[in-house]
């Protein structure tokens, strides 16, 4: 039987396990990357590790989430992380540079390549026919020191393409027809792999907004061949010597399979607050706007920059509108520059800002209350834009143009003739400002601010927990529900202590006090959830600061990959109802009790009682015996020093 793209990949890199659907596996991972809302905490627990120096191919330090240096914090940090990334061997990108999943796709990725980032759109690489897979800044800290990467293998489902997007339909509307279709849980447990005729007509950047957007499916990544187009771009890039073509056999099979005609789609939003809540643009068209950002890592290439600046040429941004674009890098603001593609935006009243995240991460551009907000961005979740009620739309960079010029959610194809241009056979590099590694054994001082903190210590897990029920969520909870992002609380992410104290702020202002006094008098906390806990973002801070306030058990229905993953490296017990109808029977305020955890982790059970005011009921232990000895050390770094 064939192999798809992912099957291929992932049996190059294969160094412990089987490749059967299900089963713990270890990867080997050639490259990493890091940003600096999660890389900060990153190396300071790679340096706990006590490696010398970073053992992959390749591994690159970006900052691109906290550019807004509103006091100390967030300079102090990017010095530190200079410091890191010269001591230890690792690129290092600046503020300014660019989104790190852009620049990544620009200088760095390679097909055939594995690709671990502690940042949930790592997928990105995808597009490129890498495995690139977002995880949590301890699990990237392990592979910076030679350690494999170890998920559960997952299923392939297969995405067959055909047809061809019609003018106006874009790269994000294919993703988005899939996000209608399967939700925001309808990837958990696979590789998305995209495959069938359509694909030769995606650009490179086309394929990866698709796998950067496929982050929002829950799925482990998104994957495309690497072919012609893949050629092309590298080309482009000036790196073709390192292009290779990744194909799947002709007799290939995948686990699933989902077929979009792309000649049939049309222009899609996504509605607040989910990215799966999504309708044709057509059903929503003349709702007013108040804000149209055009960016993030998903939609801010070249490619999509350049289709903004031609659909603005001789228009002008409606004067109700804030319109703003933040380039996904210096090397697509030098190519739209030199393209003189710059100017019409200018004249249109563009507001440009700098490479980064910015507003994805809620750093800033913040919409007006009760205001539409339209966005390119990967995300929409409650409050994530730095407001609580906000209304924000994800589109495509069409939508948000079209929508900008008219002043209402606009369908992009009553503009008429969709506007014809070419991107450049070379692309200046603009990569002047990214620092190679420095020669091993280079002296260099790591500059710690005052606001980076020691990594916490944690004991190992008792036989016997008690606790009480802290608090009970429901379905889809984000890790921004768990812990926020935004200007005020990004900058604490170097010192844990002072992050942790708006925990659940976004749920329940008194979370952090809470678990204080429970604390006091000697109970830890538990958190009851319900389907796709902990979806979203990779940040290992939602179970880390949750960890120090004294929170070990997290009783739910499913959860995320990526924080499931979080809350084994930290201590915390991760367990499902046996029966989901027993969600129901769980009060907040409840006295729990689990007796013998390190036994039945030892002993490899599948279940342990659970009782609940001194109600019996049953919750499932779905765990490697890996995890399982991580989970009896008090998490991944007590067992990885007692190796």
């Amino acid at each position: 039987m064939g192999k798809t793209v992912a099957e291929k990949i992932l049996a190059a890199h294969l160094v412990e396990g089987e490749l059967k659907k299900g089963e713990e596996i270890a990867l080997r991972i050639d490259q990493t990357l890091t940003q600096d809302a999660t890389g900060t905490m990153a190396y300071l627990e790679f340096e706990a590790i006590g490696i010398p120096r970073v053992k992959t191919e390749l591994s690159v330090s970006y900052v691109d989430h906290n550019l807004v240096q509103s006091d100390f914090k967030n300079a102090d940090d990017h010095v530190f992380l200079q410091g890191v990334a010269r001591k230890f061997g690792l690129h290092f990108s600046p503020p300014g540079n660019g989104i790190c999943h852009q620049v990544h796709l620009e200088r760095f990725g390679v097909p055939g390549k594995t690709l671990l980032g502690s940042d949930s759109h790592t997928p990105t690489g995808g597009g490129l026919g890498m495995l690139a897979m977002g995880a949590g800044g301890l699990d990237v800290a392990m592979a910076m020191a030679g350690k494999p990467f170890y998920l559960v293998m997952p299923e392939i489902y297969g995405i067959k393409l055909t047809g061809k997007l019609r003018p106006w339909v874009a790269a994000r509307d294919v993703l988005l027809e899939v996000l209608r279709q399967l939700t925001v849980k309808g990837g958990v447990g696979y590789i998305m792999e995209y495959f069938g005729p359509g694909v030769a007509e995606l650009s490179l950047t086309d394929r990866a907004t698709i796998t950067n957007f496929g982050a929002e499916l829950g799925a482990t990544t998104s994957v495309f061949p690497s072919d012609e187009n893949t050629r092309i771009y590298m080309a482009a890039q000036g790196r073709e010597e390192q292009w290779q073509e990744l194909v799947a056999d002709a007799d290939a099979v995948y686990d699933k399979v989902l077929e979009i005609d792309m000649s049939t789609l049309e222009p899609m939003i996504a509605c607040p607050s989910s990215p799966d809540n999504v309708v044709k643009v057509s059903e929503v068209a003349g709702k007013p706007v108040a804000q149209v950002l055009v960016g993030s890592c998903t939609n801010s290439s070249l490619r999509d920059l350049t289709a903004v600046a031609k659909i603005m040429e001789g228009r002008e941004v409606a004067r109700e509108v804030s319109f703003e674009v933040n380039p996904g890098s210096r090397q697509a603001l030098e190519n739209l520059t030199a393209e003189g593609n710059v100017l019409p935006l200018l004249q249109a009243g563009a507001r440009i800002h700098q490479s980064g995240c910015l507003g994805c991460i809620g750093m800033g551009q913040a919409p007006p209350t009760g205001m539409i907000s339209l966005r390119t961005f990967s995300r929409n979740f409650p409050g994530r834009s730095g407001n609580q009620g906000d209304k924000v739309y994800l589109c495509s960079p069409e939508v948000a143009a079209a929508s900008a010029i008219k002043g209402v959610i606009t369908d992009p194809r009553e503009l008429g003739e969709y506007p014809d241009f070419t991107l450049p056979e070379k692309y200046l590099p603009g990569d002047e400002r990214i620092e190679p590694p420095l020669p091993e054994g280079t002296e260099v001082e790591i500059i710690r601010g005052p606001n980076i903190a020691p990594f916490p210590e944690f004991s190992p897990m008792p036989e016997t927990w008690e606790g009480k029920v802290m608090l009970k969520l429901a379905d889809n909870i984000t890790t921004d529900h768990i812990m926020p992002a935004g200007a005020k609380i990004l900058p604490l992410r170097s010192n844990i202590p002072a992050i942790s104290e708006y925990v659940f702020s976004q749920v329940s202002e008194c979370f952090a006090c809470d678990m204080k006094e429970a604390m006091s008098a000697g109970h830890f906390g538990a958190v009851i959830g319900g389907d796709n806990y902990g979806q979203g973002s990779s940040r290992e801070h939602a179970a880390l600061a949750p960890r120090y306030l004294g929170v070990q058990v997290k009783l739910v229905k499913s959860f995320a990959r990526i924080h499931k993953a979080n809350l084994i490296n930290f201590g915390i017990l991760p367990l499902t109802f046996a029966e989901p109808a027993d969600y129901d029977k769980v009060e907040q305020g409840a006295d729990m009790v689990i007796s013998g955890i390190r036994n039945a982790l030892a002993e490899g059970a599948t279940t342990i009682d659970v009782l609940v005011n001194g109600k019996k009921l049953q919750a499932v232990i779905d765990l490697s015996k890996r995890h399982r000895e991580i989970l009896i050390a008090g998490g991944l770094l007590n067992w990885a020093k007692g190796e």
